[in-house]
């Protein structure tokens, strides 16, 4: 099982490189490029959730010397990637820039509070309470969602849809995980801290933290890049 996560992320990258070279149009390259490079970088908050959440092996044992790991990077990249394009690949959608008068609307007023409402969502549960981070994790997705959602209603559809695709792709790709490796989740996952629920295997706090991803990240690029689907 010490590869277990590498080869579980590397799985994803394969699966993120069946997509992106699929995709029709270098729109939607660049953006699925875009996004899953700065999500990465989430990789990097992996010591929050080291030990917290669960303790994989990984290689060269970084998760358990410092915290961090090369997979958490890979995974990162992975899901940002697909979260944000799957809905885009399964219904053929293209995209308009919004006029000037669009964005002067009366709900783009917080327009940066709301880009910045995640992150400081975490942070305030992180230090205030005593949540699991994969609870503060969920918590700030939705959260980040809601208050997307009311910037750019626009998107909602996009964004509903898009939690149940990615909870769905995500659900049948954790299930290769217990395929190759029967045992790793009891192994590796703190289930004493956490609700302990499996769902075939699989931690509820995975599928949450699926349907919360998908439901947020999938807007992400939209708003910052102040982009509409446009009108079939």
């Amino acid at each position: 099982m010490q590869y277990a996560w590498l080869i579980w992320s590397l799985l994803l990258l394969v699966v993120w490189a069946i997509v992106y070279f699929s995709l029709n149009g270098p729109d939607q390259k660049k953006e699925m490029l875009i996004v899953s490079f700065w999500t990465s970088l989430l990789g990097l908050t992996e010591p929050l959730f080291v030990s917290e959440y669960w303790n994989p092996p990984s290689l060269f044992n970084l998760a358990q010397n410092t915290g961090f790991d090369l997979e958490s990077l890979i995974f990162s990249f992975g899901i940002g990637g697909l979260a944000v394009v799957l809905y885009d690949k399964i219904f053929s959608r293209q995209y308009q820039t919004m006029i000037l008068a669009e964005r002067h609307n009366s709900r783009h007023h917080f327009h940066f509070f709301i880009l910045l409402s995640a992150p400081l969502i975490f942070l305030i549960l992180f230090l205030s309470t005593n949540l699991n981070p994969i609870y503060s994790a969920i918590i700030t997705l939705w959260a980040g969602g809601l208050a997307t959602w009311y910037c750019r209603p626009d998107l909602k559809v996009k964004m509903l849809v898009s939690a149940v695709i990615f909870l769905i792709f995500y659900f049948i790709y954790f299930l290769t995980l217990i395929f190759m490796f029967p045992g790793y989740v009891e192994a590796v996952w703190n289930l004493k801290v956490i609700s302990g629920i499996l769902v075939l295997g699989i931690p509820l706090e995975e599928l949450l933290f699926a349907l919360s991803f998908g439901f947020f990240w999938s807007s992400v690029y939209e708003h910052l890049t102040w982009r509409k689907i446009k009108a079939i």
